[in-house]
């Protein structure tokens, strides 16, 4: 593997902003999220996002951005007014392309319509909804704070209020879940027509509630049977896959994680956000995560440092040795792949040096014929850990 890239252009680039306080914790959820006590310090927070993403702002090397999405957390906390500080500080600093994707995550149980309003009159153009269950007894397992009527309550408020590109995040593989279960939470949400699913199953992470108290999952074969089945329903409904747990009606895929998949460059704002980079004058491809606690983050501002980003936890230059893993663990998530020339084009890699490797994976029957594709076969997407753990060894 050689030592060194040969990057010949800059990827799209999009922009990741995390907001770390929840209602409540999830029992469920791994990710940098903080249950909120007292009156959270929304000015103080977006002012230290400001700076954040003005000091980063360098890396973006004349691009604008093509997507931003607000994550967390719970995003939906925030106030409109604050929300459209953000973006005018996004489209100040950087720019924003006319076609720029602007999501921002919501909770059904935090929702009204001033703030939905409010949010598309900031210029969020699309909602992702934490649905995660519309059966009671599974949201009071996961500990979600919102019923099944606050889902369809929310969803039509968000209509009137003008949204027309709207996600729902689904779960399926819940505690004691059927097939006919899960068949159901599916029926609900596509009589809601959302333009996207998101539909994944739950997995038990470390550091969380149900890892230290494991819920009784299905077996594995009624997973199995409840995913077909699911497939199947999604498909006649319309919707069609495009990643191992993304549904979209047609053109409706969600550019921001489209450019994670086909491993694009992402700038990242807020206490705890990983982004990725790619730096055309020094040939590399570099990783950052910003400070995860966020009054420690906020405590960043008074900071004084000679070079990089006070906000910034750690970065580094991604080795060469990993690239070919980091690219494929992302690109064969895609149901239908990517180019090929990809390959070289984001990596700075020539596609040459891994063609024994791929060879071997399509002999496997897990890699689709490579040369103008680089696709994970069905039998693939079934064993795709086994599939990337080919491209880990070679690190």
């Amino acid at each position: 593997m050689p030592s060194s890239l040969t990057l010949n252009s800059l990827p799209p680039l999009s922009l990741y902003i995390h907001i770390p306080w929840c209602v409540r914790k999830c029992p469920y959820c791994d990710f940098n999220s903080h249950q909120a006590n007292g009156e959270l310090p929304i000015q103080r927070y977006i002012d230290a996002l400001e700076q954040d993403l003005k000091t980063d702002a360098f890396l973006a090397q004349g691009r604008k951005l093509e997507s931003i999405f607000f994550g967390g957390g719970t995003p939906s906390l925030l106030p409109a007014k604050a929300v459209g500080r953000i973006l005018d500080a996004a489209a100040t600093t950087i720019g924003l392309s006319p076609t720029c994707e602007i999501t921002l995550e919501a909770n059904p149980g935090t929702a009204e319509y001033d703030s939905f309003n409010g949010y598309r009159s900031a210029g969020v153009n699309r909602l992702s909804m934490g649905v995660q269950s519309f059966d009671a007894q599974q949201l009071k397992t996961l500990g979600r704070i919102h019923s099944p009527n606050d889902v369809i309550h929310a969803f039509e408020l968000a209509r009137k209020a003008g949204f027309d590109n709207m996600n729902l995040d689904l779960m399926f593989a819940l505690p004691q879940q059927t097939r006919q279960g899960a068949a159901q939470d599916l029926k609900k949400a596509i009589a809601l027509a959302p333009e996207h699913l998101s539909w994944y199953q739950l997995t038990i992470e470390p550091n969380t509630e149900f890892y230290s108290r494991p819920p009784q999952q299905p077996e594995d074969d009624t997973v199995w049977d409840i995913q077909q089945h699911g497939q199947q329903q999604l498909a006649e409904a319309g919707y069609h896959q495009y990643e191992i747990s993304a549904y979209a009606q047609p053109h409706l895929r969600a550019a921001h994680n489209m450019n994670y998949w086909q491993f694009g460059d992402y700038l990242a704002i807020g206490a705890g956000a990983h982004g990725k980079i790619t730096q055309f004058d020094t040939q590399h491809i570099m990783r950052f995560r910003k400070t995860r606690m966020p009054e420690h983050y906020l405590g960043a501002m008074q900071k004084q440092v000679l070079q990089g980003n006070p906000f910034n936890a750690d970065s580094h230059h991604v080795d060469t040795t990993a690239l070919p893993f980091e690219f494929m663990m992302n690109a064969l998530r895609l149901v239908h792949g990517v180019p090929t020339r990809l390959y070289s084009e984001r990596t700075g890699l020539s596609i040459d040096n891994i063609q024994n490797l791929l060879q071997q994976q399509q002999n496997k029957a897990l890699l689709a014929p490579w040369q103008s594709h680089l696709q994970a076969t069905p039998l693939g997407h079934q064993y795709l850990n086994n599939l990337l753990e080919a491209f880990l060894a070679e690190t």
